[in-house]
């Protein structure tokens, strides 16, 4: 561990060396060894090794529905950016191991939460929208769920909101359209998401 420690903390920029070492302990280790390693890991005062932790969780929560919760309770109390990044992208791990139609009961629950940061590790993590299966097919469901939180009172997650539904306007423009037509942009919040969706591609 302590080889480990000394590896991920002398990492300054970029999360791909805390998912190759993540990849590396979910692979040598079974489900159970590797959740009780993330746990340890997420206790750690150092950024670099919760976000391998949380990778890890990753790549193990289809295995185990009880690391969504670990997941959830992270993105609730961890303050670190790059922890916040690596939870959206351990959610979209998730879902892509899970199915993307089969996780839309826990894309809405997560989409439900009262903490901006567990709804914006799915509206950031699932980003292109379009680009995931099921979300491909059914670009309205994705405008749908995204737009729930265009009136947040986090700007953090409504400006997450504005650019996912942006990228989605760059094939279904006319889709995202139809939904923004229904905003009543005298709410300064929805017109800040708004302002975000016609920003230039």
């Amino acid at each position: 561990m302590q080889a480990l420690i000394k590896k991920l903390t002398a990492v300054e920029h970029g999360f791909k060396p805390f998912e190759l070492e993540a990849q590396k302990i979910v692979d040598s280790n079974t489900l159970p060894e590797s959740k009780a390693i993330a746990v340890e890991l997420l206790q750690s005062e150092f950024y670099q090794l919760r976000c391998c932790a949380v990778f890890i969780l990753g790549f193990i929560a289809a295995g185990d529905r009880s690391v969504l919760l670990l997941l959830k309770k992270t993105a609730r109390s961890d303050e670190s950016w790059q922890v916040q990044e690596i939870i959206a992208k351990a959610f979209d791990q998730y879902c892509k191991d899970n199915g993307y139609e089969s996780s839309l009961p826990e894309i809405e629950a997560w989409l439900d939460a009262e903490h901006p940061n567990v709804c914006r590790a799915v509206t950031e993590g699932l980003r292109i929208w379009t680009g995931r299966p099921y979300f491909k097919a059914h670009p309205e469901v994705a405008i749908q769920l995204l737009s729930r939180h265009k009136a947040s009172d986090s700007e953090y997650l409504r400006k997450s909101v504005g650019n996912a539904l942006r990228d989605i306007s760059k094939k279904y423009g006319a889709l995202v359209t139809k939904e923004t037509e229904t905003w009543d942009l005298k709410d300064k919040r929805i017109a800040f998401t708004y302002d975000y969706v016609l920003r230039k591609h």
